[in-house]
């Protein structure tokens, strides 16, 4: 097939662009994406980013893997600017970067829930966004000793090396980790059109967890890891749905808040945990700004007590105050209580995977077996060359007098080797070997001994070639070191389980003070709250020129409002979300207050009670649409709701049904029909269009719908129907009263 020839490049004229003579290259954008952006996308997400099965991004890896190096398994500590300096031989980025993945990774920065860098000094707090580590020449640090398990048997061939960024050395391209430390360590990253988010897991209940998974591939992981474990402690609310979802999935939600006693003495409500998803200065923010706007009255002060005996916020009580209640409130308005969004987003192999828990485990079992494998080759191939060694031993044990005589009688060094392979039959290496013993050990005794292992060495070499090929010795293995791992380095659940359905949720309308009020609202969108005692006193209702009443009802200040728009949106509110008000002002635009779109106006308001009413919308092309209420209950605090009714026709009228009843509409052309509400199936889908109603002619509208009972039709039996679509009668003018029917209270 001959090759599709390339498009020829234009060349773009720059020469007159500030006086530039030259000529610039137009390239597809497409081009452009493969050959700029893709490498350093790719680069972002598999050597930056995002973890590895190890449960380490680069920067980790080369931090613990220099001061590994360094000798700080067992030394003493050392100065950080020391080790900062020491990883720039692997790490390219700056002092600060190198300095900051150390920090998170510290005991003292608390980030961790095993962490792998035994800290001395400043090094920070993970709660506090204000409180700044020291700089790494006043700080000192060495590797915690959990570490020896990252690095077990690294020199035995167990991972993979490659060269660091100028070939002057050779890093590791995984840590060998003997637990499942990916599910240990919390992790984030934000990479290139995609995040990782991992939270953390128990120690313990992970190691017991993989132990079970090894013998049992399809072992409920829920019973032996109930849940994440979080570094700052603090309580889970544990919902078994969700959190089979993120086991399952790798993606999910999980709902964290903070831990509190009550000091009677001293009227303070303690909060010593917080969520690992926020800090000691937000929650103080935004306490603080609930005290300004009033919607917390309870508290007198609110401070940051944290020590080096650890965090503490302390609130003082007004007399009287309820602790219980107060803190149900301070969890739905401020981050102590919060969600972790999980994403466990792995590099499997350089591919980034979402995994849940039970992929995760098979990945690593699968990964570490590999290790463990590699191991033994490495070892049996250590003994297979000292048996090899041995073997040239034995032929010397024939006749060690032999032997003596050959290298002296050798006129040449470099004809012993030779010599002896020629002598006794063996290969260079045997000969190499022989060659270098030293005189003194050239007797029986010590040959003796050096092949008396030759038994030993041929019956472990014989046990490593079955372990290799028995895929239950390999998992025994891993199982063996997995439980030792387990009982020498116990870690206690810092983050305790609290069931969901067992807390007491917040109830904002009990602490909203209830009593009754008559809402208005006009024409042009202005709304007014006003108190019945206010009522009695007030004259007339005032409103801008040309505006008027479009509907009035009574409710009370703890009641829920919908506000229906021309853009086919809702919006959902409190009564007291309102200010009381007069009947000598204008009102509230509710526009503004409630943040509307540019040009949206206000259809009618809605009083929605128990949900369980029906609304009837009436459309321009003759049409209405019966949806039930329920459709608009929300159970978030969702203030605007989208797609509220269907935009294929405008909206001429809506009414709020309670219970069945008769409905009058009218068309442009005079012309009215009386229908029962009956003939109106309800829908539970709101983008419905809804069934036609009046059968319309070219160029006619629906001008108007009410309820029968609100308007001034005498002759009933003349506009009834008992099907609809129907074409109705003309209006006579004694049926049409004084005033023009209008939606009016229901």
């Amino acid at each position: 097939m001959p090759k599709k020839k390339e498009p020829e490049k234009k060349k773009f004229d720059n020469s007159n662009v500030l006086g530039l003579r030259s000529e610039v290259l137009e390239q597809p954008i497409t081009e452009t994406l493969e050959q700029n952006f893709m490498p350093y996308a790719m680069s972002v997400i598999v050597s930056r980013a995002i973890p590895e099965i190890d449960g380490f991004k680069p920067s980790h890896r080369k931090l613990l893997y220099t001061m590994y190096k360094m000798g700080l398994l067992s030394g003493a500590r050392t100065k950080s600017a020391n080790i900062v300096g020491q990883t720039m031989r692997l790490n390219p980025h700056g002092d600060a970067a190198i300095y900051e993945t150390m920090v998170r990774l510290s005991a003292g920065y608390e980030a961790l829930l095993t962490p792998f860098v035994d800290s001395k000094g400043n090094f920070g707090k993970v709660y506090s966004r204000d409180m700044s580590y020291a700089a790494s020449r006043y700080t000192e640090a060495k590797l915690s000793p959990i570490c020896a398990e990252l690095f077990r048997d690294i020199d035995k061939d167990t991972v993979d090396f490659a060269d660091n960024y100028d070939g002057s050395m050779q890093e590791p391209t995984l840590l060998p980790t003997a637990f499942p430390n990916v599910l240990v360590s919390n992790n984030t990253g934000i990479a290139a059109g995609m995040a990782s988010a991992i939270c953390g897991f128990n120690l313990n209940e992970v190691c017991e967890t993989a132990i079970a998974f090894l013998k049992d591939p399809n072992h409920d992981l829920l019973s032996t890891l109930p849940a994440p474990d979080f570094p700052t402690g603090g309580e889970i609310l544990y919902e078994r749905p969700e959190m089979e979802k993120i086991y399952r999935t790798g993606r999910g939600s999980v709902k964290l808040r903070a831990r509190w006693r009550y000091l009677p003495k001293e009227n303070i409500i303690e909060i010593f945990e917080i969520p690992y998803t926020t800090t000691s200065e937000a929650v103080l923010d935004k306490v603080a700004e609930l005290i300004k706007t009033g919607k917390i009255r309870e508290i007198n002060d609110m401070r940051d007590e944290t020590d080096l005996n650890g965090l503490r916020l302390a609130i003082d009580l007004k007399r009287g105050t309820d602790p219980g209640k107060l803190m149900q409130k301070l969890f739905k308005l401020t981050t102590l209580q919060d969600a972790f969004a999980c994403n466990f987003n792995i590099l499997v192999g350089g591919n980034p995977r979402v995994m849940g828990v039970g992929e995760i485990l098979e990945e690593w079992c699968a990964w570490r077996m590999d290790c463990v494998r590699r191991r033994i080759w490495f070892d049996l191939a250590k003994k297979k060359d000292k048996l090899h060694l041995l073997r040239g031993l034995e032929q010397i044990l024939l006749d060690i007098d032999k032997a003596i005589a050959i290298i002296r009688n050798t006129e040449l060094e470099s004809e012993v080797v030779p010599n002896l392979m020629m002598g006794f039959g063996i290969d260079q290496v045997q000969a190499e070997f022989v060659a270098e013993i030293k005189l003194r050990n050239i007797n029986r005794e010590y040959i003796l001994k050096r092949t008396a292992e030759t038994e030993e060495l041929e019956r472990e070499i014989e046990e490593l070639e079955a372990t290799l090929n028995n895929r239950r010795k390999l998992r025994a293995i891993i199982t063996d070191e997995l439980r030792q791992v387990n009982k020498k380095y116990p870690t206690p659940r810092k983050s305790q389980i609290v069931y969901a359905d067992e807390i007491e949720e917040f109830d904002e309308s009990e602490t909203v003070e209830d009593y009754p009020v008559t809402l208005f609202l006009s024409r042009e969108g202005y709304f007014k709250k006003i108190t019945a005692q206010s009522l009695r006193m007030s004259g007339e209702q005032k409103y801008k020129e040309g505006d008027g009443l479009l509907l009035s009802f009574e409710s009370s200040n703890r009641r829920e409002l919908l506000f229906l728009t021309d853009k086919q949106q809702m919006y959902k509110c409190r009564v007291s979300d309102f200010e009381d008000g007069k009947a000598s002002v204008l009102g509230i635009y509710l526009p503004t207050r409630l943040q509307m779109d540019e040009g949206e106006s206000v259809l009618t308001m809605i009083d929605p009670g128990d949900y369980r009413s029906h609304l009837l919308l009436f459309f321009e092309n003759g049409k209405a649409a019966r949806i039930e209420l329920s459709a608009y209950e929300t159970k978030t605090n969702r203030k605007k709701l989208v797609g509220a009714y269907s935009d294929k026709s405008p909206v001429r009228d809506v009414l709020l049904l309670r219970e069945e009843a008769d409905i009058a509409c009218e068309a442009s052309d005079g012309r009215c029909l009386i229908f029962h509400t009956s003939l109106l199936q309800p829908k539970s889908s709101r983008a419905t269009q809804g069934v036609g109603v009046m059968a319309l002619k070219p160029k006619k509208l629906l001008v108007k719908a009410a309820f029968l009972a609100d308007t001034p039709i005498r002759d009933q039996k003349r506009y009834r129907v008992r099907s609809i679509p129907a074409a109705g009668a003309l209006l006579k003018p004694e049926d049409r009263g004084e005033e023009q029917m209008s939606l009016m209270e229901d």
